[in-house]
This record gives C-alpha cells, structure tokens and sequence, in this order.
C-alpha cells in the first residue's frame, strides 16, 4: 500500500510525486501513455523558468527523473475505476493498487480534426498553444482552425507576431464572444473563413499547406503552421462516480486542489480553471501533495 497514488505522468502528477517523495511518502505513478503530457508535442519550449529552451521530451524526462530519484515508483497501466474508503482503491488494466490518498492529474487532450497524418504534423507545423509557439511563427503565416473563444484570443495573439493569420470555422458564423469578434475583424492581417472545413494536410516532414471545402468546393491555403482550437477532452472518465465533475467533464476543485472527498486531489489541466500552461500544472502539484501529505499526516 502506498501513502499517495498519483494518476497520471505529466508536469502535475509529476510534481506532486517530487513534494510527496520529499515529505517522506510512499508514491505511486500511474501512467497510461507517455510520461510528460501535452508538452511532449513541443519540439522548443521557452516559457519554462530556468531554461532558456529546450525540447518538450527534455523537459518530461528531467522531471520523470527527478521524481524517480525522489523514490516515486513507476507503474505503466490505465486506469478504469477508484474505489473509495479509508483505503482508497485504484483499478487498472494491469491490477489494483491500493493508496491513503489519491491525486488525479490525467490532464487534458487536445479534440484533433481527425484527418490522415494529422499527429505527424503535431511539432512540425500543427500546434495548440500560441502562448507556448507563437513566436516561432514570426513574420510567417499560419491559419487558426477554430471560431470559439479560444481560437479567437489565439488569432489576436497570433495577428501581433505573424504576417497573416486565416481562421477557418466549421460554421457559418464565428461562436466567440462579440467583443472578440470585433477585436478579430478590426485586425488587417486576419482574414476569417466560415462554413469551411479542412480536409486535408500537406506536406513531407513539415505542413505546408492545407486543403479547405466550402460550398464554392476546395481549395489550398498555403502556410508555415496551423494551430488548432476546437476544444480540449479532459480525461476525468474513470473517476465520474468519486468525483464531481462539471459539464465539459472537468474535475470540480477548488485552487487548493481539493474535491469533495477526503483524500482524493486533483491537479492540473484535469480540472476546471481558467490558465492551462506547465508552470500552472506544475503549481497544482506542489499544492495537491502538499494537501495530501497533510490529510495523510492527520491520520496517524
């Protein structure tokens, strides 16, 4: 049994086993697929403290490090159920764990347009974050596939560093709020295309282009990127009978990380707040293992 059983491998779940193991805890990782989460998908990352840049890869294996040197253990396998009580039980494809405490940090995926090639171009021309890559993109031209509040905020971003920016939106009208779209139609260097869809990705080893339908029929935008804004899938699913979690499917916490339940946490993009970056997961572990060590604490 162990005093803390973290689920899920990324900047969150990862910190929170460095503060656990340095309370002198027990901690178990569990991870479904690769260590270091959505990060992994930046091939150059700047905005981490303490590291002028380096590979999203660098930065998941120096943080899994760190954590094993710790003393966290490592157990690859998904997780299906929580059972909960006194002692709390994880289910997974490869056996039950047993734990005092649990910290959910499975973070969030990002909703793909599902097109051929499409995770090739993930880190060689596809994106999701202007703040993490936009500056990569200066003076060049990139679409932004998307019409809602997110896709607009990364368009506006996006319009102060690049040459031009299309968005192309599913429907026949831009869904975000008036004020953005105001915001967006005001900017010289946007161009915005409704009732498209994009069809197809092209390229060798980078996207260089994409091709878009409407009812005119099909045609080809040329770009250096495209970043991707139709929301993003919280993966909460196995814990919806222990937790509370709201419409979209986000763990309800409040910012100390705390859920309604004794002894279970949540940390990082898993749960509803409003900044999803590394250093705001990265934030939720520190304070969900620190709550944890206290609850585990009161119990002795």
């Amino acid at each position: 049994m162990y005093d803390i059983i973290v689920i899920g491998g990324g900047p969150a779940g990862l910190t929170a086993a460095l503060y656990a193991c340095r309370a002198n805890k027990t901690v178990l990782v569990i991870e479904k697929e690769s260590f270091g989460g959505q990060i992994t998908h930046s091939p150059k990352v700047e905005n981490i403290p303490g590291f002028l840049e380096l590979s999203g890869n660098e930065f998941a294996d120096k943080l899994l490090s760190q954590a094993m040197e710790q003393g966290a253990e490592i157990e690859v396998a998904e997780v299906t159920e929580i059972i909960n009580g006194e002692i709390k039980t994880v289910v997974t494809d490869s056996g039950n764990f047993e734990g005092r405490s649990i910290i959910i940090a499975t973070g969030a995926k990002h909703r793909l347009l599902g097109l051929d090639r499409e995770t090739d171009f993930i880190g060689n021309g596809i994106s999701f974050c202007a703040v993490c890559d936009g500056a990569f993109y200066e003076g060049k031209d990139v679409c932004v596939i998307g019409g809602g509040n997110s896709a607009l905020q990364e368009a506006l971003m996006l319009s102060e560093l690049c040459k031009s920016v299309t968005i192309v939106q599913n429907l026949d009208t831009l869904t975000g709020e008036q004020k953005l779209r105001d915001l967006v139609y005001k900017r010289e260097n946007i161009k915005v295309i409704c009732g498209a869809l994009v069809k197809e990705l092209k390229g060798e080893n980078e996207l260089t282009s994409i091709i878009i339908e409407d009812k005119n029929g099909q045609s080809e935008i040329k770009l250096d990127g495209m970043f991707v804004a139709i929301g993003l899938i919280p993966q909460n699913e196995f814990a919806k009978n222990v937790i509370e979690l709201n419409n979209y499917g986000y763990a309800v916490a409040n910012e100390s990380c705390l859920t309604g339940i004794d002894g279970i946490y949540v940390a990082g993009d898993c749960r509803q707040k409003k900044i999803r970056q590394v250093v705001t997961a990265a934030s939720d572990g520190a304070t969900a293992a620190l709550a944890a060590c206290d609850y585990i604490d009161a119990l002795k």
